[in-house]
């Protein structure tokens, strides 16, 4: 069971396979080719314990690598105060030499835990990675198929919008796969009106 691993100098955690959405692009549609994020591994045959996840933290020279990261083949969210246990307890171990943490969500978090989670980010993540995909919410509901329907976009917004205030970095993301310079452009504005970072990402082929 894959439960830390390794992906360009940063360390990731791979906490869950639950997801809420089911998005065209997803790696997890993918096979075995070669990369991390298409190999059967991060397959979890049931979710690791919070003891687990941190012995496998300690098993690694964890302040060796420039970035934690929060991701795997699910949405790390559903585990979220195992994820804020974990921080807490790196911090508690390393201090100021943990690398910052990060966290990739569909930004549903609050939709998922049915509460305003924000705020418990203060202090533990340091960035935010929140999946955008689209410059409006019937597309995004077709592409991503939330199980909450178009509100789901919304959410997402208005979590990204709310995590400014306590997370130093958020960024919206898009996958640059079909998308016309005027939708790029309107997820450009999007961020801008949030107040948060825009990252255009490249489509990988799984």
């Amino acid at each position: 069971m894959t439960i830390t691993y390794e992906y360009e100098d940063a360390l990731y955690v791979n906490l869950t396979n639950k997801c809420n959405c089911n998005c065209e692009f997803c790696l997890r549609h993918g096979r075995a080719q070669g990369s991390i994020y298409t190999e059967d591994s991060l397959w979890l045959e049931r979710e690791p314990t919070r003891q687990e996840a941190l012995d496998s933290f300690l098993s690694r020279d964890v302040c060796s690598y420039r970035e934690i990261v929060f991701c795997g083949y699910g949405e790390p969210t559903y585990r979220l105060d195992d994820i804020l246990w974990l921080v807490d307890e790196l911090k508690g171990r390393f201090g100021d030499k943990l690398p910052p943490v990060r966290i990739n969500t569909n930004g549903h978090a609050n939709l998922i835990l049915g509460r305003d989670v924000c705020p418990e980010l203060k202090g533990r993540i340091d960035t935010l990675s929140i999946s955008l995909n689209s410059d409006n919410a019937a597309d995004y509901t077709a592409l991503c198929h939330p199980v909450q329907g178009e509100a789901a976009y919304q959410a997402m917004l208005d979590f990204a919008g709310e995590a400014k205030h306590y997370v130093p970095h958020v960024v919206l993301t898009i996958v640059d796969k079909d998308k016309t310079q005027e939708e790029i452009q309107n997820c450009r504005d999007i961020a801008d009106r949030l107040g948060v970072k825009l990252r255009i990402r490249s489509f990988i082929d799984s």
